[in-house]
């Protein structure tokens, strides 16, 4: 890629307004900008009108350092003004990504959100209220569920099961931060869990079928004219061994996660990216495409699961999910992502990987930044029928990688790859913060026809730890970029947040 020349303001998409007839205005700006003291997030920015006015609102989990409560665990900003709508205090971070869905009838949708400790929440979409949420305490005789007590990843919803006419939600609860690295000490079966999404009960639930931990947010699908349900999930972790599972949701209500097959599998190393779905063969059906923290990539037939290809990315790590799009010109979604360079905890730089969704083979490589675990989201910018991929990278000096020291330097930025050209393009950067989780969100959030983007950044400091939260910043930024057709990967795990790309895209 050409790095020379990057334009570092943040009117870089001025630009594209040569290439967009009609394109106004011509210049990005940011609407607002919003501070939040002491806080930070290890959540990805999603958006719904919360409050009516036609605009957009963006949902977030956040809080304090692990451990620690805080006031502000769950905010919602108002899409407008960049003003608190509301929040909701948590006792532990809620590092999960919003899910939304109306459950109480007035056109408004809830939001579905959790995170460590364990916090699972059906929140009222206008005032942030309680409508239900998980008490594990209730739980803690139960052979299955007195395990959902670490945390809770996101979540999906999936069509009704029980009959209220209302989609309902599947997550997983797993993972225990004080277990050490290389051991199975004190690692416990992660828990499925398929809860009613109006009332909170749970429909069904059941322990990993390997015993092993699980961080993995699951996805479904059906096969084009059939109502049976697959679901696709995941166990093992960093350095423990895991595998990728399937199973049906009639199987998984009738008898739990028994009859479960085992469709890939790594050793030493888990699956903890939740996987994406997208057709690869033209049938209608979707693939599964995985990565597990191994970086061992496979393509997996969505009607029988046989491997279409496989493809392992040498001396690299992953925990990050895949963005969906058209990089490479054909017929066939493409996939691009970040690996991590060296082994966890020590990771000593970021790789960014694009494969052809063909054969998977790596049609692009790149290594900008560090480490770092948010996703890329994707948009044709230009408007000349091939994606570009937006990412938001750390610079500091790589070697530090986790050890507990603080780079005396550090920038974020947020760029485009424009693969096509062979360009990466600047759009904001800011200098003493970082972002090592949250992937950005990118549509139309005042449906004024023109890209709008939101993203997180956090201050750094020296005095701290680089995962430390010390303050954050939301910004929206609203671009030139006229848009000719609707944004489909546009947030963590797709704008729709199912891991789904549509067919005949």
């Amino acid at each position: 890629m050409k790095n020379a020349g990057l334009l570092l303001s943040i009117l870089v998409f001025g630009w594209l307004c040569l290439v967009i007839a009609g394109c106004k205005p011509t210049e990005s700006r940011i609407v607002w900008d919003r501070d939040f003291p002491v806080i930070g997030s290890q959540s990805s920015p999603r958006a719904a009108d919360l409050n009516g006015d036609g605009v957009l609102d963006i949902v977030i989990g956040a809080g304090k350092n692990e451990f620690q409560p805080s006031v502000q665990g769950v905010l919602a900003i108002d899409g407008k003004t960049g003003e608190v709508l509301w929040q909701k205090s948590a006792t532990d971070q809620v590092y999960g990504s919003a899910t939304f869905c109306d459950v109480t009838g007035d056109q408004v949708p809830e939001v579905f959100i959790g995170g460590r400790s364990p916090h699972f929440w059906a929140l009222n979409g206008k005032t942030g209220t309680v409508v239900w949420e998980f008490e594990h305490e209730k739980y803690k005789d139960n052979a299955v569920m007195k395990y959902a007590r670490f945390n809770f990843n996101n979540s999906v919803l999936i069509p009704d099961q029980n009959g209220d006419g209302i989609s309902d939600i599947l997550t997983v609860n797993g993972g225990n931060a004080t277990a050490a690295p290389h051991t199975e000490k004190d690692r416990f079966p992660g828990v499925l869990i398929l809860f009613d999404a109006k009332t909170g009960a749970i429909l069904k639930a059941d322990t990993m079928p390997d015993g092993k931990e699980s961080y993995m947010a699951p996805v479904c699908f059906a096969k084009p004219g059939s109502r049976d349900l697959t679901i696709i999930y995941g166990t093992g972790g960093e350095t423990i061994d895991g595998h990728l599972y399937r199973i049906t949701v009639a199987d998984f209500i009738a008898d739990g996660l028994r009859s479960s097959q085992i469709i890939a599998s790594e050793n030493g190393h888990g699956f903890i990216a939740p996987p994406v779905l997208a057709d690869l063969t033209g049938d209608g059906t979707p693939e599964v495409i995985a990565i597990s923290h191994g970086s061992q990539v496979v393509a997996l037939d969505g009607n029988d699961f046989h491997l279409i290809w496989q493809r392992t990315i040498p001396n690299t790590e992953s925990s990050n999910s895949f963005a969906v799009g058209n990089f490479t010109g054909d017929a066939v979604p493409d996939f691009f992502t970040f690996v991590s360079k060296g082994k966890w905890p020590n990771s000593t730089g970021s790789l960014q990987v694009l494969l052809d969704g063909k054969d998977g083979h790596i049609a692009f490589a790149d290594s900008i930044g560090c480490t770092g675990f948010s996703s890329p989201v994707v948009y044709d910018l230009d408007d000349d029928g091939i994606d570009e991929a937006i990412i938001s990278v750390n610079e500091y000096d790589c070697q530090v990688g986790y050890s507990g020291k603080v780079p005396s330097k550090m920038q974020n930025r947020l760029i485009a790859f424009q693969f096509r050209r062979g360009e990466i393009i600047a759009i904001d950067q800011l200098a003493g913060f970082k972002n090592i989780f949250s992937t950005p969100w990118i549509g139309d959030m005042d449906d004024d026809g023109y890209l709008d983007i939101v993203h997180c950044q956090y201050y750094n400091s020296t005095a701290g730890e680089l995962l430390m939260f010390l303050g954050m910043k939301v910004k929206r930024i609203a671009t030139p970029i006229r848009m000719s057709k609707p944004v489909i990967w546009g947030a963590y795990r797709g704008s729709a947040g199912d891991g789904l790309y549509p067919v005949n895209q």
